[in-house]
């Protein structure tokens, strides 16, 4: 791969430099997986070929598991599925995710050997495992699952020892990646990508990686030098240092020593008070108003779970009026409310409430994120979308044209977010130029508009920046 290449990382072991000047925009490698899966609460809902959701799915008529689009995604995921087909049939049922993918990878290291691609720069072997880092209770449930694997494994299949089958589930705990859907807004599955396993983490990276149409892609954020290794999070930095070093820790098994950790960038903008014409709330009222608000993140999040969403916004209005005088707009916990409420009341169809609360998110993510983080810019998109549904055109697509320069970045122009993106840049500005030429036919057009064709219900609320925060996948 001419674009990158292997070298030992100071205190981080083997890590990848890049070999020639990069800029935004620039895709450094991608890379399709060596095996994927889809999890298995959503086995019936998603092709297990290309990923996508569908409405209906063909059923395999062997191991009645598997589900596909059409005969062609069935023909295209046969290689895969060949051997697993049987298995499933002879174990009497399909096994958990981790099972599937860990044989998936086997049958097919089996047959094409340890390199399946002259791209791949590493082989399992030579990853970690970090099987003597891992807790007690991990280590229970990895038992169990090797367990299930060798009655799972058929006899006909090449025969590995214990070492072997739990060094590959040991990678796979530490390396997976989550596979999204075919929009990437949700993710759907897990797979395993060895040349991105070798890129190292920082805190504050200089890349971010991206599934697109099945590969994913390692995207530079900023200009990177040759020579410069490449770097993107493990986990959201939003978080509190403390918390980002205890996940990394816990989930990746090493201690973050970034710069923005040792420093403890941001934490102060993260839990502090707000400044009124210079005045600020003492410590202790900002406490106060902290500990208040995560006693009300619990409520919420079991309201939301109930889906008792009129209950979510009695408790994020109530939470909001008492703590957003003290917190700061970049506060995380006031960020987590604003989210939420923008999310909730849209689902609503209360517009106007969803926007206000969507612009205030947007505008503590920039003060605390890097300027082509991914989850901004989705913040982004989701805040111009409420203002254009609430007929506020001008922040709107200001907003859908900030969310657009970012992902055009992060994401590339031929994501499918992205060009959903520019069409609504296009309809965005078309709306704009008539608004103000004349705001009274513009809104007469829009009520028209909307009295022919009602906004209908929107689909119940998910953050979108979840499946950004979360592609490296972590076995629950």
């Amino acid at each position: 791969m001419e674009n990158v290449a292997i070298f030992d990382s100071p205190g981080k072991g083997r890590g990848l430099k890049a070999t020639k000047e990069f800029w935004p925009g620039d895709v450094i490698f991608s890379e399709p997986s060596l095996s994927a899966v889809v999890f298995d609460s959503l086995a019936e809902r998603i092709c297990h070929s290309c990923f996508r959701r569908q409405e209906k799915l063909q059923r395999c008529g062997q191991c009645k598991f598997a589900h596909y689009c059409d005969r062609t995604c069935q023909r295209a995921g046969w290689a895969e599925h060949k051997q697993e087909c049987g298995a499933i049939k002879a174990y009497g049922k399909a096994p958990n995710e981790n099972i599937r993918l860990v044989a998936r990878i086997m049958w097919r290291l089996d047959k094409e050997g340890s390199v399946v691609s002259d791209m791949q720069l590493t082989t399992l072997d030579e990853l970690e495992d970090h099987l003597n880092d891992m807790q007690e209770d991990d280590l229970k449930e990895l038992k169990v699952d090797i367990h299930n694997f060798l009655d799972y494994w058929p006899r006909t299949s090449k025969q590995h020892t214990i070492d072997d089958i739990s060094h590959i589930f040991g990678v796979i705990n530490c390396n997976g990646f989550s596979v999204s859907d075919q929009r990437g807004l949700q993710t759907v599955g897990v797979g395993l990508f060895p040349n991105l396993c070798l890129v190292n983490h920082d805190c504050w990276p200089n890349c971010t990686v991206i599934l697109n149409h099945g590969r994913i892609e390692l995207r530079p954020l900023g200009k990177i030098a040759e020579g410069e290794e490449l770097m993107v999070a493990y986990v959201d930095y939003i978080n509190l240092s403390a918390e980002r070093q205890r996940l990394l820790k816990t989930q990746y098994f090493f201690d973050c020593t970034c710069e923005h950790c040792t420093n403890k960038t941001h934490d102060d903008m993260k839990m502090g008070g707000r400044e009124v014409e210079g005045v600020k709330p003492s410590d202790e009222e900002v406490k106060e108003a902290t500990d208040y608000c995560f006693e009300m993140m619990v409520k919420m999040d079991k309201a939301r779970l109930n889906a008792d969403y009129h209950e979510v916004v009695k408790i994020c209005k109530q939470c909001i009026e008492k703590t957003e005088p003290i917190l700061a707009e970049t506060h995380i916990y006031l960020l987590r409310m604003w989210s939420t409420m923008s999310e909730v009341q849209a689902y609503l169809q209360y517009f106007e409430e969803a926007a206000e609360y969507a612009r205030k998110m947007v505008e503590g993510y920039t003060k605390l994120y890097h300027p082509n983080n991914a989850a901004l810019g989705m913040a982004a998109m989701r805040a111009g979308v409420t203002h254009w549904q609430a007929g506020l055109i001008e922040v709107g697509h200001a907003m859908i044209c900030k969310a657009y320069g970012i992902l055009m970045v992060t994401h590339g122009p031929t994501h499918p977010i992205t060009k959903d993106l520019e069409a609504m840049r296009v309809q965005t500005e078309m709306e704009l130029r008539m608004f103000k030429q004349n705001e009274y036919v513009y809104y007469s057009m829009r009520e028209a508009a909307l009295k022919n064709k009602p906004m209908s219900m929107l689909h119940e609320p998910k953050s979108v920046e979840e499946g950004i925060k979360n592609l490296f996948h972590r076995r629950k």
